[in-house]
C-alpha cells in the first residue's frame, strides 16, 4: 500500500471539509501525507426526491467502490446516510467522537437580532416562525416533526449541498430552512443558525457522527493506518450511533421513514448507561409515536432491538407511516 493516505469523499463542500479533518488527524497520527480522492455519488448527480433515486445508498456507493476498487484506502461519510448494513468486503473502521447532533433553524439574518443574547433561545423556539412562514427542508423526518409542532406553516421540498440551501434563505424563496448543525460548525456557518432541542425536533440516526470505512483486510496490509484509526474510534459515539441505527434497522427504516432517534450517556443508574429516544411521526404532523429506553453502554445492539420492538408493538412499522401519508 502505498505511504500516501488516500481518502475517498463526495464532491460537496462539506464531504471535503468533513474528510480533510479526518485526513489531518490521520496523517498526524502516522506521519504520512495524504490526499482526497473525490467521487460524485448518485444522490448528487440527480436533484429528485431520495426515495425515488433508491434510498439509503445514494450518497455513499460511489465513496465505497473507490475504496474496493483500490482507488482509496479509505472512506469518510456522514454516518447518517450510510446503509444500517455493511457493504461487502468493507468494515467500519471507526466511528470519531460525534459533532453535534441537533437539527437547526437558519432564518435570514435580519430577521433576529444577532446582538440579543435571547435570541437563541427564541429561534430553538418553534414560535419564531410567523404564521404560514414558508420552512424548506428535504427530509421527511424534519418535515413531519416541523408539521407536528406547526401545522400552519408550509413545508417546502429542497435539495442540494447547505449553501444552495441557505442560499434559499437569502433569497427570500423560503423564511428559513432546517439543516444539520454539525454541518454548519464543519463549514464555518454555525453563527448562521439556532440549534433546535431535540424534544422539539429528534435527530435523524447518526446525525452529527462520521464514519470511517475501509477494506477488511487493511489490519494485514496496512497495521499502522489500521492502528490509527482505532485510536480515533470513540467508543460512546460508536455505542450511541449503533443503538440508533440498530433501531432504524429493526423499524425496517430508511431515508424516506419520518424515523427520529436519539441515543447519549445516561447517568440516572448506579452505573452509566445509554438513553435512546427514538420517534415515528406521521408526514401530516397529526400523531407520533416516541418512546424512550435505557439500557447498557456495552450492548447498544440489544437497547435498539428492545425499543423498536416496543414501538413496533404499538404500530410504529412501515404500514404506520405509510398509510399515514
Amino acid at each position: 500500500m502505498s505511504p500516501e493516505i488516500r481518502v475517498a469523499t463526495r464532491t460537496s463542500p462539506l464531504a471535503r471539509a468533513q474528510a480533510t479533518s479526518i485526513a489531518r488527524i490521520v496523517g498526524e497520527l502516522t506521519g504520512r501525507p495524504y490526499s482526497l480522492v473525490t467521487v460524485t455519488s448518485e444522490g448528487d448527480r440527480r436533484s429528485g426526491p431520495l426515495a425515488e433515486m433508491g434510498g439509503v445508498g445514494v450518497f455513499v456507493a460511489a465513496v465505497r467502490e473507490a475504496v474496493l476498487a483500490g482507488e482509496a484506502d479509505i472512506a469518510v461519510h456522514s454516518l447518517k446516510d450510510l446503509p444500517t448494513a455493511e457493504a461487502d468486503g468493507l468494515t467500519l473502521a471507526a466511528v470519531p467522537l460525534r459533532g453535534d447532533h441537533r437539527d437547526a433553524l437558519v432564518i435570514a439574518q435580519d430577521d433576529y437580532p444577532v446582538d440579543d443574547p435571547g435570541s437563541g433561545e427564541k429561534l430553538a423556539d418553534p414560535n419564531v416562525l410567523v404564521t404560514g412562514a414558508r420552512v424548506g427542508t428535504g427530509s421527511p423526518r424534519r418535515a413531519a416533526q416541523l408539521r407536528r409542532l406547526r401545522p400552519d406553516v408550509e413545508v417546502v421540498g429542497i435539495r442540494g449541498n447547505v449553501g444552495t440551501r441557505l442560499s434559499r434563505v437569502s433569497s427570500g424563496d423560503v423564511d428559513a430552512v432546517v439543516v444539520a448543525m454539525a454541518g454548519l460548525q464543519r463549514l464555518g456557518l454555525a453563527d448562521r443558525a439556532r440549534p433546535w432541542d431535540p424534544k422539539h425536533v429528534l435527530p435523524a440516526p447518526g446525525q452529527g457522527a462520521l464514519a470511517i470505512e475501509a477494506n477488511e483486510g487493511l489490519a494485514k496490509v496496512d497495521p499502522e493506518l489500521s492502528q490509527a484509526l482505532s485510536r480515533l474510534n470513540h467508543g460512546l459515539t460508536r455505542a450511541s450511533v449503533t443503538a440508533e441505527r440498530t433501531l432504524l434497522a429493526e423499524l425496517e427504516a430508511g431515508c424516506s421513514a419520518p424515523v427520529g432517534a436519539w441515543a447519549h450517556e445516561d447517568e440516572s443508574g448506579p452505573e452509566s448507561g445509554l438513553r435512546l429516544t427514538a420517534v415515528v411521526t406521521s408526514v401530516d404532523g397529526l400523531d407520533e409515536i416516541r418512546m424512550t429506553e435505557i439500557g447498557s453502554v456495552r450492548q447498544p445492539e440489544q437497547l435498539g432491538r428492545a425499543l423498536a420492538a416496543r414501538m413496533l408493538e404499538s404500530g410504529a412499522g412501515p404500514a404506520w407511516w405509510e398509510n399515514s401519508k
